[in-house]
């Protein structure tokens, strides 16, 4: 328990880095072309307090508050006009880019840490597995609540922003 701890306080220390270059990543990406409607500022918020208070969520969160936070989420990128899919990429790819920063940062080199490394994977795995689960649904909430013409519009906005 004593390495996730401490991978908890290095991804703290370097939640406001990691935030950043995930957002250059997100905006050179063709992948995310419609989180170019999503504030910066929202969108910067969003990710650094995943990676600030990721530990909070591994180590003490319920199920309901994963759930809560991202439906919140997934409501919000609707509304924004961003694509499921484009919304679970994000997530993928923040998963992605934290599993990369920590494998550089981190390596166990007794059996001990190596387990302990490899629990705290698995632990990330399924949060993020789960925030995408439950940002999707949040988004169909909106979605199955919009007009056609509500729909149209955002289709046509998205394909403006390729």
């Amino acid at each position: 328990m004593m390495l996730a701890y401490r991978l908890v306080r290095l991804m703290e220390a370097h939640a406001e880095a990691l935030a950043a270059s995930l957002l250059g990543r997100v905006a050179a990406s063709p992948w995310c072309a419609a989180y170019r409607r999503v504030p910066e500022d929202d969108l910067r918020q969003r990710v650094g307090e995943v990676y600030q208070r990721l530990g909070e969520w591994l180590l003490g969160k319920s199920e309901f508050d994963i759930e809560q936070h991202y439906r919140e989420i997934g409501r919000r990128r609707a509304r924004q006009g961003v694509p499921v899919s484009q919304l679970v990429w994000v997530i993928a790819v923040m998963k992605e880019h934290l599993m990369e920063f920590l494998q550089r940062e981190v390596s166990g080199t007794t059996p001990g840490e190596l387990l302990g490394e490899l629990r705290v994977f698995q632990l990330m795995e399924q949060f993020f597995d789960r925030a995408s689960y439950y940002a999707a649904l949040g988004h169909e909430e909106i979605v199955g609540q919009q007009t056609e013409e509500e729909r149209q519009e955002l289709r046509g906005a998205a394909a403006g922003s390729n």
